[in-house]
């Protein structure tokens, strides 16, 4: 009742769908997945009857499954939440919520609510697999309860403010930059001044009570955090409540200030405005319409200048962190015995550029569509080519500075003499190739789903999981260094489930042969780059991105143009 109709409806609605409980069999089916790859890493196929052993490979696993499990609960709250607003914008559907006697508290609640139902059911649903976990020793009930209610609070926050952001800006994908940039920013913010008062000072205790990964370091290892047996997160977890309430009251409050935006205003005025002849200018058009619009036109808003300035501070910030690096080369470690700090820094700006390269691209399809110009576009002479190389033109002009700047930072690097230039070389070549792949995963995810919702949680998704699984592998590589080839039959497994779901995402709509060869041999690739780099190799490295993201990308863009007319339910014979 608190949250409304909008939630209710939801409730009700959701457990009727198949996919409502394929994602959460897929969720625990993969959670499982992970034990048995840990298992068979850290014991092989010896029999294990010390106690000692076992338990700590429960902490350990209780430890990977929590920190992966706390990533993904704030990804997709912010993914979900902001995609769930955007679609009723796009939709235009939004104006006709606002003309309801419906309150501005339960279209943010019942919003928010509706979009975390599933992000909930997934934390819920993993409680049985934690527990199982304990049965191992070395984790408390009181630990696993804390990961619980720090996810569930985690998500709120998150999902707070990406509804924020959502009812506030016009265009999707500046809700989602917005929304993934500035939760990265807040914990990284959290971090450094947290890092540069002391953990032990009021303030710097007080800033970190507001950090979801710091609370879930004391609740895993709250001996080391806290130097006593003790272990609370009651305060972490009131402080991210209190402020996603915060943050429900200013959406609540502005809601209808925002909404609907002054463009719609702004329109209707210039059509009821009388046009005199002889004096309307018109701008001309390119030969290929496709790209002029994405270059020419301001199709994704008027602030996605202060999206680019922001994203530019943290490449900046990141090129200090280089600079610091080499002025004190001795005080560098590697983190996790897998990557230094500044190795670090970068992998997170290139992860913020592939996501925003390809929010960029899936938004660039579905903004047509939910925008009733895709049905234009069908009836004129616009050949496949052009749309789709048009498309992918205006992704990379619009996102040039993703691209840039990353690759000037490790053209900085190398002249700090950090790199060499076989590393400057390769690292820059296959961050190309992955912003290429990120551009057409979007593109082809806008044409494989038909709801814009559905798209961008496919193709965002898919990226995310890819990272994800890349740094999970990178763990238990190292973890099993000792016995390597004892445990090449795990990691096949593992490889396999991630290659079925990668098939499931590519093969949706329209499958073919390369996209399910392309689906096959990523993973394989990829495995393959991350123990050449474990190695210390760097031409291996290149060579397997380059022909695993390679192959994928033109794998996709072949179908895309020769069977654009099926994509999109166009007949060839319809402009004849």
């Amino acid at each position: 009742m608190f949250a409304g109709p909008i939630f209710a409806r939801e409730a009700r609605v959701a457990p009727r769908s198949i996919k409502h409980f394929l994602i959460r069999t897929g969720y625990i089916g993969a959670l499982f997945l992970l034990l048995y790859t840990a298992s068979q890493t850290t014991f092989g196929w010896q029999e294990v009857r010390n106690i000692g052993e076992v338990s700590r490979f429960g902490t350990l696993v209780f430890q990977l499954v929590s920190t992966v499990q706390l990533c993904l609960v704030i990804f997709f709250a912010l993914l979900f939440c902001a995609s769930n607003v955007s679609q009723e914008k796009d939709g235009r559907t939004l104006l006709l919520l606002l003309m309801t006697d419906m309150k501005s508290r339960e279209m943010v609640l019942g919003k928010l609510f509706s979009a975390l139902l599933i992000v909930t059911v997934l934390i819920a649903a993993s409680a049985p697999v934690l527990f199982l976990i304990q049965q191992l020793g070395g984790v408390t009930t009181e630990q696993i309860l804390w990961v619980l209610v720090l996810c569930l609070a985690s998500a709120f926050t998150a999902g707070s403010w990406s509804t924020l952001i959502a009812y506030w800006r016009e265009k999707t994908f500046q809700i989602l930059a917005i929304s993934v940039m500035g939760a990265a920013m807040f914990i990284g913010a959290l971090e450094f001044a947290t890092s540069l008062l002391g953990p032990t000072s009021a303030v710097g205790q007080f800033l970190a009570l507001f950090d979801p990964f710091r609370a879930l370091f004391v609740i895993l290892d709250p001996f080391h955090a806290t130097g006593e047996a003790h272990m609370n997160a009651f305060k972490p977890v009131l402080a991210l409540v209190g402020l996603g309430v915060v943050l429900n009251v200013i959406t609540s409050y502005k809601l209808r200030k925002w909404n609907p935006s002054r463009f719609v205003y702004l329109a209707a005025k210039e059509k009821s405005t009388e046009i005199i002849p002889g004096r309307t200018k018109h701008r001309q058009v390119w030969d290929n319409p496709i790209i002029w619009r994405e270059i020419c036109t301001r199709a994704y808003g008027r602030k996605i200048v202060f999206i680019k300035i922001v994203y530019t501070l943290i490449a900046l910030f990141v090129g200090y962190i280089f600079y610091m690096a080499a002025l004190y080369p001795e005080q560098q470690s590697l983190i996790m015995g897998l990557i230094s700090l500044p190795g670090l820094a970068f992998v997170g700006l290139a992860l913020l550029s592939l996501l925003l390269i390809n929010a960029q691209a899936v938004t660039a399809f579905t903004n047509e569509r939910d925008g009733l110009t895709l049905e234009l576009l069908l009836v004129t002479d616009v050949s496949p080519r052009e749309f789709i190389f048009g498309k992918l033109a205006g992704i990379f002009y619009n996102t040039k500075e993703l691209i840039v700047l990353p690759v000037v930072l490790i053209g900085y690097q190398y002249y700090l003499r950090a790199l060499n230039l076989e590393q400057f070389l390769f690292t820059s070549i296959g961050f190309l190739v992955l912003s290429i792949f990120a551009a057409m995963l979007g593109l082809h995810c806008g044409f494989s789903y038909d709801r814009t919702r559905q798209s961008i949680a496919a193709s965002l998704g898919t990226m995310f999981f890819l990272f994800i699984g890349i740094f999970i592998f990178m763990i238990l590589l190292v973890e099993a260094r000792g016995s390597f080839i004892l445990q090449i039959p795990s990691f096949l497994v593992f490889i396999l489930a991630g290659g079925i779901g990668l098939g499931a995402t590519l093969t949706n709509k329209n499958p073919s042969i390369a996209l399910t060869m392309a689906a096959g041999v990523l993973p394989f690739l990829t495995f393959y780059a991350i123990t050449e780099f474990l190695l210390s190799g760097t031409m291996g490295v290149c060579l397997a991105i380059v022909g695993a993201y390679g192959f994928a990308t033109v794998a996709m863009v072949i179908p895309a143009i020769s069977e654009f007319d099926v994509a999109l339910g166009r007949s060839s014979h319809d402009k004849s």
